[in-house]
């Protein structure tokens, strides 16, 4: 009697260590896919505000985020495509801009978020969402957060 009360016992631990396991790996997928996404935002800024000239482009292809021949040296604004963390796949929605080119990008997961609250300022309409796929990493000139890693908080609104 006294093995299977151990057996059960030790099931019942395995079940609450998997289930901790699996939270704390949604989590770490969360945050990956934030600092990602941000990278991806970040590079499209990049892209669209060092665009040569007084017309601003977004880019075509995420191969111009990683390669941009607009000028003599070619600049590199991603190191490369990074895979979704949520889905683990290469490929990600993109919201496109009205001529068709890149200014965000998406889970394609319809998983539910476990962060529902304390985002960045720049991402707070993330909170509540019902899906990873409304996680969305746009830059928005309008939205431009300025690059200087000093700004006052009380300045900086977003």
């Amino acid at each position: 009697m006294g093995v299977l009360f151990a057996v059960a016992l030790m099931g019942a631990s395995l079940a609450l260590i998997g289930s901790v396991w699996r939270t704390s790996q949604q989590r770490e997928n969360e945050q990956e896919l934030l600092f990602i996404g941000d990278q991806f935002r970040r590079a499209i800024l990049l892209y669209y505000e060092r665009t040569p000239g007084a017309v601003k482009q977004y880019p075509m292809s995420f191969e111009q985020l990683i390669k941009d021949d607009r000028y003599l040296v070619p600049k590199r604004y991603l190191r490369r495509v990074y895979r979704d963390p949520i889905s683990n796949e290469l490929e990600w929605g993109i919201v496109h801009f009205t001529d068709g080119s890149i200014m965000g990008v998406y889970s394609l997961s319809t998983k539910t978020p476990r962060k529902q609250s304390n985002f960045k300022a720049i991402y707070a309409e993330f909170a509540n969402t019902n899906h990873y796929s409304d996680w969305r990493f746009v830059y928005r000139p309008y939205q431009a957060q300025p690059l200087a890693a000093t700004i006052p908080k009380s300045l900086n609104k977003q």
